[in-house]
């Protein structure tokens, strides 16, 4: 047996049922072994969308998503997927290709020291220099990125290890790292402590975010949630652990959320964080709410708690486990007119100004759309002000929402998507961009229809870099400097070009029948919708 044959056999140990890369001869070996195992490999058109498309597998699997590249360039592509995967805590393992081990540090050709250079967002990384440590390595690599807080594990495989042969292909049936010993399991007078806090609260808040979905704990906290009537608001990452019509939910926090969301957080007394950064999208000045209110903070990483602000009650472990014990208690707690009145700042809370007829509203259009997706619906948001029309206007039923929330990386929805649908692949998935952000990972159109992956996309259009431009008229008065998007393609003849079916949406006239057509089609399907070069988030 190979090295190459030996990480072959490792992913297939780890259940592994997709890989999404792109090859080079110094991961030739390993893609020639993989003819040998019963595992889908996905062609992507650029290596980082190959770490998004991992990244949106593992969202929605609750698997590790794997993701392959050769030395060189096509490493350091995957820089900025493994950076977004590391900032959202997404569990992937990244295979990389490198030269021959006896070349490293000569500047040959296609040489990066991408273990370096991924050192400040991994959770760790790997340069297998002896073949016999590949079971060993890989099936660290595993536990590392799906264990504690989640995150992205890096193996770099010099070409002369792939091809080396190992004398004993053992993979390990357990993991026992010295220095890695994450909690799992909540400390009982913590959990004591958390439930008498809810006991003396009057107006408590559980504020939810990513952490969450990791830990598949959506489910515990809800239960939570709905046995004390506490109200519940969460992070960007949170959105989709409460239904959005749930009458205890009143919407995301941060600098874009709902003011009567933050109001909710500023007036209350007890907030509850869980799976959540202390942080700017959260909590803009949390030293000023945190004066007259008792924070328990509850994650599975520690450097998280009292990073940004001391928590009252910290509570370190497995956001599933944790909940499972602290639903076997009783609290007193009665919180009706707390809901009373966030309902009050709900209903008097501003409305959205409307912009200009001639063109689609992307609030309107979003909640349309919401209503007319499947309840278990995955609906992937880029970044910008597509971003910011999605939190607040897409309808979650009992599906996910999914985006780029830490890192904020343009690009990110239709590669996803797309691994989302590699997971989930009866599910209904829509990927909704903007005109800037789809040209980022158009290519990835053929990606879709090579492995018969349709994803419905929606690209909003105003020939702008939005979000930037609504800073710019905000901060600088309005001088706009590289911003417009003129020289864009013709959408409609670039899906023509795929194969892909096209529709196209000039104003909110007949959109349901449109969206209805486009969201029945059974193939890969691009929807624009032509929406006010001017308009604004807020």
């Amino acid at each position: 047996m190979l090295g190459a044959d030996a990480m072959a056999r490792c992913l297939k140990e780890e259940n592994v049922g997709v890989v999404f890369g792109y090859p080079g001869v110094a991961i030739c070996p390993f893609f020639n072994s993989m003819l040998s195992v019963d595992i889908e490999r996905v062609l992507v058109r650029t290596e980082q969308n190959a770490a998004h498309m991992a990244s949106g597998y593992a969202r929605i699997s609750g698997k590790v998503g794997v993701c392959v590249a050769t030395s060189g360039p096509g490493a350091t592509n995957l820089i900025t997927g493994i950076a977004t995967a590391y900032a959202d805590s997404i569990p992937i393992v990244c295979i990389t290709g490198q030269v021959d081990s006896g070349q490293l540090g000569s500047d040959v050709f296609q040489e990066a020291d991408i273990t370096g250079a991924v050192e400040s967002f991994v959770k760790y990384s790997y340069l297998v220099k002896n073949v016999e440590d590949i079971p060993r390595i890989f099936r660290e690599a595993f536990h590392i990125a799906s264990t504690g807080r989640r995150g992205p594990v890096l193996i770099d495989v010099p070409i002369d290890i792939q091809n080396a042969v190992i004398s004993r292909f053992v993979y390990p049936a357990e993991v026992n790292l010295r220095t890695y010993k994450p909690t799992v399991k909540g400390h009982t007078e913590q959990i004591k402590k958390v439930i008498k806090a809810i006991t003396g609260s009057k107006r408590p808040i559980i504020c939810v975010g990513g952490g969450v979905h990791l830990s598949d704990a959506t489910y515990e906290v809800r239960n939570f949630a709905h046995k004390y009537g506490i109200p519940v608001v969460s992070t960007l990452m949170g959105l989709s652990v409460m239904p959005t019509n749930d009458p205890l939910y009143f919407g995301m926090v941060g600098n874009n959320g709902k003011p009567y969301a933050n109001k909710a957080m500023n007036e209350s007394d007890l907030i509850i964080m869980i799976g959540a950064r202390v942080a700017d999208r959260a909590i803009s000045q949390p030293d000023l709410i945190m004066d007259n209110t008792v924070l328990v903070h509850i994650d599975v990483d520690p450097a998280e708690i009292g990073k940004n602000v001391g928590p009252h009650i910290p509570l370190v472990g497995d956001i599933k486990a944790i909940f499972e014990e602290i639903n076997k208690y009783d609290a007193e707690c009665n919180c009706a007119d707390w809901v009373e009145t966030l309902n009050g700042y709900k209903a008097d809370a501003p409305q959205r100004k409307k912009p200009r007829a001639e063109y689609v509203d992307p609030a309107v259009f979003i909640t349309m759309l919401s209503e007319k997706l499947n309840d278990d619906a995955i609906y992937v948001a880029d970044v910008g002000q597509n971003q910011m029309w999605s939190c607040g206007y897409h309808i979650v039923k009992n599906g996910r929402f999914l985006t780029s929330g830490g890192m904020g990386t343009m690009g990110y929805s239709i590669p996803a998507a797309i691994g989302a649908r590699a997971a989930e692949p009866q599910r209904q998935i829509v990927a909704v961009c903007g005109d800037g952000s789809f040209q980022m990972s158009m290519m990835e159109l053929a990606t879709m229809q090579q492995h018969g992956l349709p994803v419905k996309i929606i690209i909003f259009h105003n020939g702008y870099l939005g979000l930037v431009r609504e800073y710019q008229y905000h901060v600088y008065k309005g001088h706009y400097s590289v911003v417009d998007l003129s020289g864009s393609p013709d959408f409609g003849k670039l899906s023509e070009a795929y194969g892909i079916p096209f529709y196209k949406l000039k104003n909110m006239e007949g959109a349901s029948k449109v969206l209805d057509d486009f969201l029945s089609c059974k193939d890969p399907a691009l929807m624009e919708v032509m929406i006010d070069p001017m308009d604004v988030v807020k």
